[in-house]
């Protein structure tokens, strides 16, 4: 038998075809990662207007220019670079509205990070403005350490450094303030 360059290279091109195929042994999640930059997002949704129900009745509408998906990290996430607007429907379909420059939602621990420009409009028109805010959903709790501005629905004022309250603001407890409050005293009949 005569050996010829071509039976040459064609057993090698063969060996070469034969170990490549028996040592790929990778799995889809293992090439997804592979594709995927270390920080990336696992989505990037755009234009986005989620609408939220429970049993049928409208409960919350959230727009965001653009949102960024790490939820398949260790510690999971979303985050709204160019802000949100959500806005929140009671049982009665009185129309709560927060409005932020950004906006971070942690899915384990139901906490969401409002930065910049916050402005919180209650139904009774009641409006709070304030450059960072934190919203506990899981205990239906809002607070911030930094300045903000409540201006109630009667004219009164609060400008103050720090407060918490719960999401209804019924339970407001204010650290450092100033402000007008307005008060309507009644004569003694």
């Amino acid at each position: 038998m005569k050996i010829t360059y071509n039976h040459i290279i064609s057993s090698i091109v063969t060996l070469l075809g034969v170990t490549i195929l028996f040592s790929c042994q990778g799995n889809l999640n293992e090439v997804r990662e592979m594709d995927m930059k270390g920080d990336a997002p696992q989505a990037v949704a755009e234009g986005l207007n989620l609408k939220f129900t429970d049993s049928g009745r409208l409960v919350a509408i959230l727009r965001s220019p653009r949102m960024f998906d790490y939820t398949n990290k260790e510690f999971p996430y979303r985050e709204f670079p160019d802000g949100v607007e959500v806005e929140f429907f009671d049982e009665e379909n009185e129309k709560n509205t927060v409005n932020s420059d950004y906006a971070i939602i942690y899915d384990e621990t139901g906490l969401i990070d409002l930065r910049g420009n916050v402005i919180i409009v209650t139904s009774d028109s009641t409006q709070l403005e304030a450059g960072q805010l934190y919203w506990d959903q899981d205990r239906s709790w809002v607070f911030t350490d930094r300045p903000n501005t409540i201006r109630f629905p009667d004219g009164g004022v609060n400008e103050g450094q720090g407060f918490d309250s719960n999401q209804n603001f019924g339970n407001f407890r204010s650290r450092t303030n100033i402000g007008v409050q307005i008060i309507d005293e009644k004569e003694d009949e």
